[in-house]
């Protein structure tokens, strides 16, 4: 047997041997020893958060690390919805085969786009023929593009078939005869249109000086706005050269890096002058852009205060702003970003203000030859349809400014499955920059938390289109309604708990 009592006398002789009586000196030294140590360690680590926090970059190296790839490219809110563009059992076929419109569409590639297809909408509606649109040779880019240069001719006429009929050139025997020029009058509906077909009774042909906006965004049967769809998405495709092209840029981007964000930085010569936007300019590029807009005619606001437009939120973001934007949202330094965009204003000495923190940059110029942009150099419509169908392929889509351009792509990327698209809150976003220059915030955490937050709900999702803005009266709240085009849906998108 053990003997327990024994075995616990020899353990406490072992200790006893081995009890060390601390002195009040040694127990303060080593307290003093602790101390200091704690605070070398909290100096240390103080120093590593403050360089970390006061690091422009930091955000790459802590909170996109925390962001999954599905949160930055993924777009998994659209399940269940469709397109749905086929025509009710109460949708009429073509016809007028005795009456005629002509039209002069007006503006750069995608406010004509959209102003053809509200007018093969108000063809079907008062029942005419319409002849194959004229395009804008007059605007600022004085493209002299023919229709047939830029669309596919041939599928635009056979596609519509079964809604409007569409000739290339007006009959003969008509060309002389007295025409009814009419500048319909901006977002009219079914009825106004139903009044115009009096026209008829003294006129054969009317002719249209302008297609953009000729249509409401909302209030319309809904066959008539499946078929601006049908125009919109299906017909109005591009000529074979250009889609045969713009394909390739895809393919050749995917090949670099797979996924993409495709910018369209709005920061080019005609847009920042229009605006009178001169935030982050010189002052002789402010001047010039002053004197470029004072000298056309048909741009209405002449003086403008710069400040109070930025502020305002109406000012295309920076390529600097756009930077921080991007960060803040948790994309790495690495990711591969295509400008789709005309001439950067300033060239180099702009750019690089983004490039900095992206370096890896993509113009058209660096994944198509020579040769292959050769015959687009002159035309800027043409080479703005390239920037289109890489945009609406784009992993990722955000607009610099919500013009033209950024309303069509992102109503093109709903209509496609609600694709992700990133669209700025410049005012909230300005407030922020503002107090990053003054000092008052700093890049980092805090930053990418509150542009995060800000966006959350401007991201493609799916959402029935906006109505006017409140108070407003009379049909100046027609103009504040949201872009049929930027959001064909409920009338063109449908769900899976919905018939197409």
């Amino acid at each position: 047997m053990v003997n327990w009592r024994s075995s616990s006398h020899h353990r406490g002789s072992a200790k006893s041997k081995f009890r060390f009586k601390a002195s009040p000196v040694s127990v303060t030294v080593y307290t003093l020893l602790l101390f200091a140590l704690s605070i070398i360690i909290f100096i240390f680590h103080s120093r590593e958060i403050l360089e970390e926090e006061q690091n422009p970059f930091f955000l790459e190296k802590s909170e996109s690390e925390k962001i999954s790839d599905d949160q930055l490219w993924g777009a998994s809110f659209s399940y269940g919805f469709h397109p749905c563009v086929v025509p009710t059992r109460a949708h009429k076929e073509a016809q007028g085969w005795d009456h005629y419109i002509t039209v002069r569409s007006n503006g750069g590639l995608n406010q004509m786009r959209t102003g053809i297809s509200d007018m093969v909408a108000v063809a079907h509606m008062m029942n005419a023929t319409l002849v194959v649109p004229q395009l804008d040779k007059r605007s600022f880019w004085r493209d002299s593009s023919a229709f047939s240069d830029l669309f596919d001719e041939d599928h635009f006429i056979t596609t519509l078939r079964g809604d409007v009929r569409i000739v290339k050139e007006l009959p003969k025997e008509l060309e002389n005869v007295p025409r009814a020029r009419k500048h319909f009058t901006s977002w009219s509906g079914l009825n106004y249109y139903e009044e115009m077909t009096r026209l008829w009774k003294d006129y054969k042909v009317i002719h249209v000086a302008k297609s953009d906006s000729r249509l409401a965004n909302n209030n319309l049967p809904v066959d008539i706005q499946r078929l601006r769809c049908r125009a919109l998405y299906y017909a109005l495709r591009f000529s074979p050269p250009i889609e045969n092209l713009g394909k390739k840029l895809v393919e050749r981007l995917r090949s670099r890096g797979g996924r993409y964000i495709a910018l369209h930085l709005r920061y080019e010569k005609d847009m920042l002058s229009f605006t009178g936007c001169t935030y982050g300019l010189t002052d002789v590029e402010a001047e010039e852009l002053r004197i470029m807009r004072e000298n056309m005619n048909h741009w209405k606001m002449k003086k403008i205060n710069s400040t109070e437009q930025r502020q305002g939120g109406f000012c295309p973001l920076t390529p600097e702003e756009v930077g921080i934007f991007l960060q803040a949202l948790g994309y790495p330094s690495s990711t591969l970003i295509y400008i789709a965009a005309g001439e950067i204003y300033g060239g180099s000495n702009h750019i690089s203000e983004l490039r900095s923190r992206f370096p890896n940059l993509i113009f058209k110029e660096m994944v198509a030859t020579p040769e292959e942009l050769k015959s687009f150099a002159e035309h800027a419509s043409q080479t703005a349809a390239l920037d289109y169908i890489i945009s609406v392929e784009s992993d990722v889509f955000i607009p610099s400014y919500s013009g033209n351009m950024a309303r069509s792509v992102e109503g093109h990327r709903r209509f496609l499955g609600h694709r992700k698209t990133i669209t700025p809150d410049r005012k909230g976003l300005v407030e922020i920059f503002d107090k990053i220059e003054r000092g008052e915030l700093k890049e980092g955490s805090l930053i990418s938390s509150i542009i995060k937050q800000m966006h959350r709900n401007r991201q493609g999702a799916p959402r029935k289109r906006e109505g006017s803005l409140p108070g407003m009266k009379g049909r100046g709240r027609l103009r504040t309604e949201e872009s049929f085009y930027a959001n064909p849906f409920p009338e063109c998108i449908c769900s899976s708990k919905t018939h197409s």
